[in-house]
């Protein structure tokens, strides 16, 4: 069975960094792509950045880009994301994703139904 499990989230301060864990499991973990996605209170799920099987194959959304940084690490079955400079607008609960199949990508058209979803972790940025 997949189990996909977020941690790392807390209150920070704006400007501050924080750097988000997922895990995956129950299947060989190289073998998907995975994504980190965010929900606002009262907004829609939002992509956030992807990470093909390997380190090199990202893509993030705009509003990141700079900012944000996605990997893997699949000898510890684990993605990251780090997140520096940031805004109160990044408060949200952030969401792990685990492609459903080999050679699926997970991109910021995927439909929630392609993937394995964490429960999801809690980031606030307020001073």
């Amino acid at each position: 069975q997949v189990r996909v499990e977020e941690s790392g989230g807390g209150l920070v301060q704006p400007g501050d960094s924080l750097r988000l864990s997922c895990t995956a499991s129950g299947r060989t973990f190289s073998d998907y792509t995975m994504a980190w996605f965010r929900q606002a209170p009262g907004e829609e799920r939002q992509f956030v950045a992807g990470i093909g099987w390997e380190n090199w194959e990202t893509d993030y959304v705009d509003f990141v880009k700079g900012r944000f940084t996605i990997s893997r690490d699949n000898a510890q079955n684990t993605m990251y994301l780090q997140m520096n400079n940031l805004e109160p607008a990044d408060t949200a609960e952030y969401f792990c994703v685990q492609a459903k199949y080999p050679g699926l990508r997970m991109t910021r058209t995927s439909p929630p139904s392609s993937g394995y979803w964490g429960q999801g972790t809690q980031v606030t940025v307020s001073s």
